[in-house]
């Protein structure tokens, strides 16, 4: 019976990664991203700096991944309403309702001064941005994850360097961006997923500043930034959404 046993346990591990790693990066992209069907979700988007009040960006979120298309138009807080951003390929653009002028920005910024990157928003792109240089399995909480280092290929990515923790189902599960010499710049953690139909859409997202702090008591206190996405859809978006004229509009 032992004997039974130890076998069984030698097994595990082999039937949970039946692909290779490669083929396993590309399942992420595939589940995280939305081919052949628009998305739009509501997010909110909660900053804890230590020492200060909290503060929350309601936004709405529409994205068309097979033109690579996205809009955001910030919601609240007042001050903020009607800003927006429209990414159009390769060019990320964001709207200032106050001068009412449209400025080129980058996938690298952060989003409204948060700990999060533009890039948060959109597709995942991991497969064509990186290639894997070390793998191996890690029991993350409830997860039997793979664990994937990887290293850009090319300098349009937010982070040169990243880990990702990748459970059984192909969902990401947890990561970390380096910099090029290895220094930790966030880690970010996705404990669970809205599941409609085949695909998945996060259900929250903490992202923890690994070098924005503030010393409190003595004991360094890491800035977090909480994403609560709700009410995904995968429902059409009209073609006017991904344009500056709807921003402009609702921002009137």
């Amino acid at each position: 019976m032992k004997r039974c046993f130890a076998v069984f346990f030698l097994v595990i591990p082999m039937a949970l990664w039946s692909i290779s790693d490669e083929e396993l990066l590309k399942k992420v992209d595939h589940l995280a991203s939305y081919y052949g069907v628009d998305f739009s979700a509501e997010y909110t988007i909660v900053q804890d700096k230590p020492g200060q009040n909290r503060s929350a960006t309601v936004a709405g979120v529409f994205r068309r991944d097979s033109d690579e298309l996205y809009t955001i138009i910030i919601i609240q807080p007042l001050i903020n309403k009607g800003q927006g951003y429209l990414k159009q390929g390769g060019t990320l653009w964001f709207y200032d309702p106050d001068s009412k002028r449209f400025n080129s920005t980058s996938s690298r910024d952060r989003f409204q001064n948060s700990n999060a990157r533009n890039s948060d928003f959109t597709r995942s792109t991991l497969a064509e941005d990186y290639r894997i240089s070390d793998s191996g399995d890690e029991t993350l909480g409830r997860f039997q994850c793979r664990v994937l280092t990887l290293m850009a290929t090319n300098n349009e990515v937010s982070y040169p360097r990243m880990k990702v923790w990748i459970s059984e189902d192909g969902l990401v599960r947890k990561t970390e961006d380096y910099s090029l010499s290895g220094q930790l710049l966030r880690t970010s953690a996705i404990p669970d997923y809205h599941r409609i139909g085949a695909r998945y859409v996060p259900k929250a997202i903490l992202i923890v500043d690994a070098l924005r702090g503030t010393t409190v008591n003595g004991v360094f206190v890491n800035e977090k930034t909480q994403i609560t996405i709700a009410n995904p859809s995968f429902a059409p978006v009209s073609n006017a959404v991904f344009s500056k004229t709807f921003l402009e509009k609702v921002a009137r």
